[in-house]
């Protein structure tokens, strides 16, 4: 990856990184609520960060891979974290776990064998995703219903679906794609 810009987009991005191995550790000694407050700060992080690079016009393809890094370490270390905070959540809800789990990987093992990187497409799909995902699986921790991280899931599968099939598609790696069917006109143009 090019050097990054210290721009405070990408410094949120740097912050949500990070947060991911204090993830790790709060779930390793024990610590339940201050491990719910640090992801509520990422996920709010990661929902102020695009906004703010977008208007300030801070936007680049270097902050849009930091960006989907960081959003990679938060997921993973989340769905790790679970096994060690809440065993009871991933016993009632494995296979929507393991769903998401290779939601999450699939798509970045698809673009590192084809590009030899991470892709950071940043689809309408991955985004309503994202927008789902963050308060269901806070509901479900907090002991609320499954359906609403079930539906995030389920997205977030079609999200994954839509990137590894715009993986394929592209000749060389882009950021900021909107969906499948900007991709498909692209390149009937060519």
């Amino acid at each position: 990856m090019d050097r990054i810009r210290l721009n405070i987009p990408n410094i949120m991005g740097l912050m949500r990184f990070a947060v991911g191995f204090v993830l790790l550790a709060l779930a390793w000694y024990g610590y339940k609520n201050i491990f719910i407050g640090a992801l509520c700060f990422a996920f709010l992080l990661d929902a102020i960060d695009g906004p703010i690079a977008r208007h300030y016009h801070m936007t680049s393809v270097q902050g849009a891979r930091l960006d989907s890094i960081a959003d990679f370490t938060i997921y993973i270390t989340l769905l790790i974290s679970l096994f060690m905070l809440w065993p009871e959540i991933v016993e009632q809800e494995k296979v929507f776990i393991i769903l998401a789990i290779l939601a999450i990987i699939t798509p970045a093992i698809t673009g590192i064998i084809k590009f030899g990187i991470t892709t950071s497409y940043h689809t309408w799909l991955v985004k309503i995703s994202s927008v789902l995902f963050a308060p269901s699986i806070i509901l479900l921790i907090l002991g609320g219903p499954s359906w609403p991280f079930r539906i995030a899931v389920i997205i977030g599968i079609l999200a994954s679906l839509e990137e590894i099939i715009i993986t394929l598609i592209l000749e060389k790696p882009r950021s900021d794609v909107k969906h499948i069917f900007a991709v498909i006109a692209t390149r009937n143009e060519s």
